[in-house]
């Protein structure tokens, strides 16, 4: 055979299979990945994608894309956004961006879908417990409104020959005591719970304290032993000299966590301030019934010094002596 060099020909591919144009890029490693035909084709305008090596690849479609993109989407929970909110709600927080912390969980709990299949707003649940507490004051106003009617018909009767009707109107009484107001369910209620509960915390270092308490309150109706709520809740009640709720919170938390030092920490000093609380308030109330008997008694020449209160260690109870003259002991 004849020395070389030989000459080979190969028939270029068909128009259908290769498209060149003058967007397509190229390197010194072959065809650039992301280059594509943007000319019009005879199969519906689908572009290349010259690959490494000179493998040919369709591009995708618009519709196509768009078809994935849909597909995407519906694999997404419709809390992943709001679980996304709260990252950013997070971070913010860790950095001291409080302001900014309590937008995004401001963002996380709007974009959470409510409605039917879902359940209630945050707003809707404190406007249904409103409602109901005032439906249950007015009920328990009736119940004991009817009460005195019959202890005064019982009183004013010679006898008793409706007996067994008058008790079993009492049974009735006892058992209708003061209901509890249970709210409707959300489907994403635990995770709502804690959006509400994190906006609660940035609101504490707001001085929000009101917010804070009924962030707490719907985040305790859609979690009812959420602890970390509990405790943020006492705070605000402790930092508004409510010590009472503010105990009662830091005893509850206990009870669903006993090994939450934290809140046997609160336990203990709430329960100190609440027991100094009501020593105060039992002095002052003394002191405004013995103004009120002095300005009775004065009426006569006499003043409750004139009584002397001596308790007995047995049995507990009180003896009453009348003293003429409260100077001479």
């Amino acid at each position: 055979p004849p020395p070389p060099p030989y000459t080979f020909f190969f028939p270029p591919p068909p128009p259908s299979q290769v498209i060149m144009t003058s967007k397509t890029k190229f390197d010194s490693e072959g065809f650039d990945l992301d280059a594509t035909a943007t000319s019009e084709t005879s199969n519906g305008g689908v572009g290349v994608i010259y690959e490494i090596g000179g493998g040919v690849s369709k591009e995708p479609s618009a519709e196509s894309r768009s078809f994935e993109a849909s597909e995407e989407k519906k694999d997404e929970s419709p809390i992943s956004e709001a679980e996304r909110l709260k990252e950013l709600g997070n971070n913010e927080f860790r950095s001291g961006n409080h302001l900014d912390a309590y937008d995004h969980y401001t963002e996380a709990i709007n974009v959470c879908p409510y409605g039917e299949g879902f359940g209630p707003t945050g707003m809707e649940l404190l406007k249904m417990r409103e409602e109901f507490d005032e439906q249950e004051r007015e009920r328990l106003i009736e119940v004991n409104r009817k009460q005195a009617e019959l202890r005064r018909t019982r009183q004013s009767a010679a006898s008793r020959p409706k007996r067994d009707e008058f008790e079993a109107e009492d049974d009735d009484d006892k058992n209708a005591g003061p209901a509890t107001f249970s709210p409707p369910r959300h489907l994403y209620g635990p995770k709502l719970a804690v959006y509400y509960a994190n906006r609660a915390a940035t609101l504490l270092h707001l001085g929000r304290y009101g917010e804070a308490i009924d962030d707490c309150d719907v985040s305790l109706m859609l979690n009812p032993t959420y602890v970390k709520a509990l405790l943020r809740r006492c705070t605000a009640y402790e930092r508004t000299e409510n010590t009472e709720d503010a105990l009662k919170d830091a005893k509850k938390a206990v009870e669903l966590e006993p090994g939450n030092s934290v809140a046997r920490k609160n336990v203990t000093r709430l329960q100190k301030l609440e027991d100094e609380r009501l020593e105060k308030l039992k002095e002052e109330t003394m002191g405004k019934l013995k103004d009120l008997g002095n300005s009775i008694l004065g009426n006569f020449g006499l003043s409750l010094d004139n009584f002397n209160a001596v308790q007995d260690p047995n049995t507990g109870g009180y003896s009453i002596s009348f003293n003429q003259n409260p100077q001479k002991k």
